[in-house]
């Protein structure tokens, strides 16, 4: 993986590439984003049924979308603590534990938008 260089069009290219990259390997390595993956396939139709208005289907469909983007930035965390050192330290396993605890965050708030906006 690189940076993005070049000018214009060609950064973008290089971009668009880089970011499919990622979501292959957290695809591929990370199992936790393939079950989001899998809930998104049967929810993300689901929300654009059951909202009634453009802004509840977006909120209900922006709110699932939430808990991947997390878990990829928990993951990324993950890989980099991963990467240092194997031995245990307080702060890589401190680390460790707000990455899981903004997943866990952004599920509750996935929930809690769900349950109110369908609770009418």
């Amino acid at each position: 993986m690189g940076k993005a260089s070049g000018n214009g069009l060609r950064r973008i290219f290089n971009a668009w590439g880089w970011s499919l990259q990622g979501l292959r390997a957290a695809f591929h390595h990370e199992a936790a984003f393939r079950q989001e993956v899998m809930a998104l396939v049967v929810l993300v139709p689901l929300g654009l049924w059951l909202g009634r208005t453009g802004i509840e289907r977006a909120l209900l469909v922006g709110s699932l979308l939430l808990v991947p983007i997390v878990e990829l930035l928990n993951s990324a965390i993950e890989a980099v603590v991963d990467r240092v050192g194997p031995e245990h330290h307080e702060l890589a396993g401190r680390a460790k534990d707000l990455g899981s605890a903004a997943v866990l965050l952004a599920i509750a708030v996935a929930m809690l938008t769900w349950f109110l906006i369908l609770r009418g």
